[in-house]
């Protein structure tokens, strides 16, 4: 399965909802979509990773270029993760200290 990205505005903020897998066949995809928010001026990011069904050491990376990014114009990037098997990863590459993690959108853009 591919992965499918939709985004929208939500005031400052941008919600990224990412579907599928993300892995090396895939990835490019989200970067691309990423950097075109980026672009325009979006860097107050909210991924919501909740129908994301794989993610492999290429999307990990991409998140974690993508947060310097955010950073570097100013912004703020949020994860939603809801599921416990893509946590293990993020708590197994201790990325869990790096990036803030919410379990619903409402969580993260309330933060």
């Amino acid at each position: 399965m591919d992965v499918r990205v939709t985004s929208r505005d939500m005031g400052p903020r941008t919600v990224v909802t990412v579907e599928g897998e993300i892995d090396v066949s895939s990835a490019d995809h989200l970067r691309d979509e990423l950097a075109r928010l980026l672009d325009r001026d979006r860097a107050d990011l909210v991924i919501d990773l909740r129908g994301v069904t794989f993610m492999d050491s290429t999307g990990l990376g991409l998140l974690v270029g993508t947060l310097k990014k955010v950073r570097l114009a100013g912004g703020q990037l949020q994860l939603v993760i809801d599921s416990e098997r893509l946590l293990k990863v993020f708590r197994i590459t201790a990325l869990l200290q790096v990036f803030t993690v919410h379990d619903t959108v409402e969580a993260a853009l309330a933060d």
